[in-house]
């Protein structure tokens, strides 16, 4: 793996690891009525992806398991949609997905320490 990777590899690991951190133990309601946890998400899941662009295709081909599409994607979207970012696909990223997402991350940090 190449240097690098496995610094951005861990660095994707502690930014979801905040993003699920943020939302932990709140209902969908509290998350909805806080801007500040809304941008703070939005802002966390933007650096996972801008981070998850930067690794070599070699090494995102050893991890498949690791949604690199979508976290790219999801990116993207919250990137270069402002006026449509939907709070509930956010909700949905931090809340349901980031945890699978951070046991394959920590496999993939670890895989090669």
């Amino acid at each position: 793996m190449p240097r690098d990777d496995r610094v951005y590899l861990v660095h994707m690991l502690e930014t979801a690891r905040k993003a699920s951190a943020k939302v932990a133990g709140l209902e969908h309601d509290q998350f909805l009525a806080d801007e500040n946890l809304h941008l703070a998400c939005t802002h966390l899941v933007q650096v996972l992806g801008e981070t998850a662009s930067r690794v070599s295709a070699e090494t995102r081909a050893r991890y498949p398991a690791i949604p690199w599409r979508q976290v790219i994607g999801m990116r993207h979207r919250v990137v270069h949609d402002y006026l449509a970012v939907d709070l509930e696909i956010v909700w949905a990223v931090v809340s349901g997905d980031l945890p699978a997402l951070i046991d394959e991350l920590e496999r993939a940090a670890q895989a090669d320490a």
